[in-house]
């Protein structure tokens, strides 16, 4: 944690300590908020992966005392939603991937609770949304493309973290919510928008959704020469140092085709990225890698040869890569916007 944010939780610890006794003014919490609406580089650059999953949970309870005295305060409302969603993610959801390999009913339970915490992170951003842009949140389920015209450049994190929290959801609930697959227009809608404002913000990170969205196949409006030029345009931006970008093709647009030659090379390519080499997202880096090298490890079980015999129960059903690609795109966008482990992980609590 930051200088910043341990002196923002100092503060937060006294403001709620003196509002019990009724004697604080609502400045004295807006400033808290504020504080902890910021972001930094200390967590995204940090090299261990376990240190950060463990602080999260503290990060979200502490945001939401806060939040229950300033509802309506619009930064914090989009941090606690950016947190919710990395950690649902980037961490419990990779958990549950990592775990379909070998105990699928954990990877199932896992999955459940991050979704559960993803639609969660979600709620904070449409509070947010309805704060900016009042009725747009209705307005997005009727006319997704047409809802938010008015937003500027400086919502662009607002935009993004809609579509990531909104997205993330979608990828954990898979096919067994049918009722969430029919939000991909919304999420277009969201990233379209931010991108037409700011292609560039989070380093990239709104390309790298966009890899997703465009991974979703042509019934939902997905395309894979879209998906190949928004990545060219992520690799471009970041000058190669991200493995985002390469996990997200692999995912999307290489498994889905069964093309195991590009989908390992992909893969290599991300293994090859210095994690040093920016250190704002080493984080995000170190996680993707991790992935990287769990993928090559069961090249075999993704991709079965024509003459196998049957998947083993535990592989029944094949890894939702959404979930995964959009893993790196938002820990990428918290590192670069300031906002497990290979061998198997252990469970978070």
């Amino acid at each position: 944690m930051s200088r910043l944010a341990w002196r923002a939780a100092g503060l937060a610890l006294a403001a709620m300590e003196l509002a019990s006794c009724g004697a604080i003014r609502s400045g004295a919490v807006k400033s808290v908020a504020t504080m902890l609406s910021e972001t930094g580089t200390t967590v995204s650059s940090h090299d261990d992966p376990e240190l950060v999953a463990d602080a999260l949970p503290f990060a979200l309870l502490l945001n939401e005392s806060i939040l229950a005295s300033v509802p309506r305060h619009e930064g914090l409302l989009t941090a606690t939603c950016s947190q919710y969603t990395q950690y649902a993610v980037g961490f419990i959801q990779a958990d549950a991937e990592a775990a379909q390999f070998d105990d699928y009913p954990r990877s199932q339970s896992l999955s459940g609770r991050a979704l559960k915490l993803a639609l969660r992170g979600r709620g904070y951003c449409w509070r947010a949304l309805e704060i900016r842009f009042p009725g747009v949140p209705a307005r997005l389920a009727a006319d997704p493309a047409a809802s938010v015209p008015q937003a500027k450049r400086a919502h662009v994190p607002l935009l993004y973290w809609s579509a990531a929290s909104l997205g993330s959801a979608v990828s954990a609930g898979g096919l067994d919510h049918p009722e969430l697959l029919i939000h991909w227009p919304v999420i277009r809608a969201l990233a379209e928008r931010a991108l037409a404002l700011d292609e560039a913000w989070g380093n990239g990170a709104l390309h790298e959704l966009l890899i997703t969205v465009e991974s979703q196949g042509e019934a939902l409006g997905g395309s894979e020469a879209r998906a190949r030029a928004h990545f060219a345009r992520a690799v471009e931006i970041q000058k190669g140092r991200s493995p985002g970008p390469y996990l997200s093709l692999a995912l999307g647009i290489a498994k889905g085709k069964n093309d195991r030659a590009e989908f390992e090379a992909l893969l290599r390519q991300a293994l090859a990225i210095d994690p040093d080499a920016s250190p704002e997202t080493r984080l995000a880096t170190l996680l993707a890698q991790q992935r990287a090298r769990l993928l090559l490890a069961h090249l075999d079980d993704l991709f079965l040869e024509p003459d196998a015999g049957p998947r083993p129960a535990a592989l029944s059903v094949p890894l939702d890569p959404s979930s995964a690609r959009l893993a790196y795109a938002l820990l990428e966008a918290a590192g670069s916007h300031k906002a497990r482990r290979a061998d198997g992980p252990r469970e978070r609590k």
